[in-house]
């Protein structure tokens, strides 16, 4: 079956040279079964004529008409007006662009078919730059209705619509082979590959347009399917490499873990001793353990991964913790440090700004076993860290890695050819839909409920015409001995996005509140100096906090925990998404005191905008959250993977497709274990992308 793949290029096919080639690449046509894939967005229906005077303000319809009068207008731009009839009424076709022969060729008395959008005009029904054709005696009308499909610049619909005919020859020849097996199809409804492309690419009159257009049609379900299918078996074909690897089975949480618990200024709610039990179930495996932990902002993850490098710790491996930023990297050193100190446990910090002979130090430490708990940025990536015993990886905020170095702190593991268990966080909520796609190889664990103690968070949407009586909310917080975070979406001035910059709002802050200690932090900073400035907002036992307002870009957004922190505000939320919103006023909340989250807009704002803005106000759930800002921003966007293409479908949709979801992952774990089949789908939908779990 392998072999039936070989697809020929679309340079076999008439009228493609290396120009069209170059324009169908764009829209990432290669072969004649990219072609084939590359469906109708909407459909043009010109089997029937239809009478002028039949005709409303927005069809799109054809008609047979003869013209009257053809005269070219001169005014601010030169137009060629051609008035047609054909006996119930007259419409006028306008063009701005044309020529002599164009003109000559509409002479009066000439009989033309002709298709385009009905338009209000100055005299009446126009259409402006129809297509039109001679009509002879003979003249059939279309038999299907007529596709129209995503486009590049410089790139006709007749020339694709001609390609698709040759395309659907070499279909009608049986070369492009039926990959799901008959009972599969029959068991889940699913019409014949072929029939499908042959439907879609030329709809009967009545077919149902209605579901043709929001890709609810059984002929663009079937291949939804199938392209969600390749998705999922290439993810449980990377989580069997993994798995077949082998791993490390540790011993069940013992004295370390009872002496960390004992210790805690706090018990652990039940959510965080589930999942704990869930990921010790998994480490006592002699298989890599694949689990991402979901947990809303402020559930208490830290402590759950805590749990898991103590049982590391406990078995004789190593254990690393990976952060998305410095500045997160550093308050889990912090954390891990206070918390591990007492059980003398080693625990070393390597970020990317640690040179010389300290950083040479720290890599010596790891590789022969000295520190037992690492804790870094991506820098632990690098080729030339090494570790004695690495059993177990974390992975906090992953997606802000960007999806392809999921796997890669496997190649860490003590042999080579075991990998580490893989303990993957995130506080971003991610919508059921994307876990049961993007993350179908891991198991799944949801921290579902708050430490006792949290307030929720008051969320208010107001202008910045009324900036005014939010500093002074600002000063009444602040005399009250809390503090405040006031977060802008960009660090320079920026006319076209009209936001306020950090530095600039930072100096007008102290300005208007002079009695007050300012702060100011943002991303072009030295890690140094960023740390410096949050540990002076946050304190400590020995040190009380040194400011009262923290102004800052959205490096706060991930893991700053300031209990004493009440009031947020966030300008220009709107640049935002939901997620990230959601996130950011997570970093209020943490202690017993009501807290508010401001929501500073500049008008006016977008429909979208205003609806975001909106669930955000209603809802604190950031598992409600997450799905609307699926829904309103897609999920490329969400998962982070934007730029990597991994997420982008050709046909698929996960909104849309949500319900074939469990039937696919039912169908992936049937035929998972047929590797010839399996290989030959995901090649047909993802090609040499298959493997792009791996960096």
């Amino acid at each position: 079956m392998a072999n039936d793949l070989i697809i020929p290029s679309v340079s076999v096919l008439k009228g493609v040279g290396a120009a069209m080639l170059i324009k169908l690449e764009r829209l990432g046509i290669h072969n004649l079964q990219d072609l084939l894939f590359h469906l109708p967005i909407r459909y043009q229906d010109r089997t029937q004529v239809r009478a002028i005077a039949g005709l409303r303000i927005g069809d799109e319809a054809l008609i047979e008409a003869q013209v009257s009068v053809c005269e070219i207008k001169f005014g601010k731009k030169k137009t060629l007006l051609c008035r047609v009839s054909d006996g119930t009424g007259s419409i006028t076709l306008r063009f701005f662009h044309f020529s002599a022969a164009q003109k000559n060729h509409l002479s009066k008395g000439k009989m033309l078919r002709i298709f385009g959008e009905i338009r209000p005009g100055p005299n009446g029904l126009e259409m402006v730059h129809p297509e039109y054709k001679p009509l002879e005696a003979d003249t059939p009308v279309e038999l299907s209705l007529t596709p129209v499909y995503p486009m590049t610049e410089g790139l006709q619909q007749n020339r694709v619509r001609s390609l698709m005919a040759q395309a659907l020859l070499w279909l009608s020849n049986g070369e492009l082979p039926e990959l799901l097996p008959k009972h599969l199809r029959q068991r889940w409804k699913l019409p014949e590959l072929h029939r499908s492309l042959d439907f879609l690419h030329a709809p009967p009159p009545q077919a149902d347009r209605e579901k043709l257009l929001n890709g609810k049609h059984p002929a663009q379900r079937r291949l939804a399917f199938e392209e969600l299918l390749a998705h999922h078996l290439t993810l449980l074909q990377l989580r069997r490499q993994v798995q077949a690897q082998g791993g490390f089975a540790f011993c069940a949480p013992a004295q370390l873990s009872a002496d960390f618990l004992s210790q805690l200024p706090f018990k652990l709610t039940g959510a965080q001793m589930r999942v704990s039990v869930e990921i010790s179930a998994d480490l006592q495996q002699a298989q890599p353990m694949l689990r991402l932990v979901q947990g809303d902002v402020g559930s208490g993850k830290t402590v759950v991964a805590a749990m898991a490098a103590l049982q590391a710790i406990e078995s004789n491996y190593q254990a690393a913790i990976m952060a998305p930023t410095e500045i997160l990297a550093e308050q889990h050193y912090l954390s891990f440090k206070a918390w591990f100190a007492p059980l003398d446990i080693n625990v070393g910090l390597l970020t990317g700004k640690i040179k010389g002979k300290k950083r040479e130090k720290i890599l010596e430490n790891f590789a022969t076993g000295v520190t037992q708990l690492v804790v870094g940025t991506h820098a632990l990536f690098q080729e030339e860290v090494r570790f004695y015993n690495l059993g177990l990886a974390v992975i906090d905020e992953q997606h802000r890695f960007g999806v392809h170095q999921r796997l890669s702190l496997r190649e860490k593991g003590r042999d080579g050819l075991r990998s580490p268990h893989q303990l993957i966080m995130t506080a971003t909520p991610i919508p059921r839909t994307l876990t049961m796609s993007a993350y179908a190889d891991l198991d799944c664990s949801i921290i579902d409920e708050l430490p006792p103690g949290r307030t929720p968070v008051k969320t208010v949407v107001i202008s910045d015409l009324q900036r005014d009586k939010v500093i002074a909310r600002v000063k009444l917080a602040c005399e009250q001995k809390r503090q405040v975070y006031w977060v802008c979406t960009l660090i320079e001035e920026s006319e076209a996005l009209q936001c306020q910059a950090a530095e600039v709002t930072a100096a007008q802050l102290q300005e208007q509140l002079p009695n007050l200690n300012i702060g100011l932090i943002h991303g072009r900073m030295k890690s140094a100096e960023k740390l410096k400035i949050m540990s002076a907002f946050k304190g400590s036992k020995e040190q009380p906090a040194e400011l009262d307002l923290l102004v800052a870009t959205t490096v706060i957004e991930v893991g700053v925990d300031v209990p004493n922190a009440s009031v947020m505000i966030i300008e220009n939320p709107e640049r935002l998404g939901l997620a990230q919103l959601h996130q950011l006023r997570g970093r209020v909340g943490r202690g017993s005191v009501e807290s508010f989250c401001l929501l500073m807009y500049r008008a006016p704002l977008s429909f979208t905008a205003k609806q975001r803005l909106q669930i955000l106000r209603d809802s604190s759930d950031g598992f409600v959250i997450a799905e609307k800002d699926l829904a309103i921003r897609g999920p490329g966007e969400v998962l982070g993977t934007r730029q990597t293409g991994e997420m982008q479908f050709k046909i698929a949709d996960l909104q849309r497709d949500t319900d074939l979801l469990e039937p696919v992952q039912q169908l992936a774990q049937q035929i998972s274990a047929d590797n010839q089949l399996s290989s030959t789908i995901t090649r047909r939908w993802l090609g040499a992308g298959e493997q792009y779990g791996h960096v």
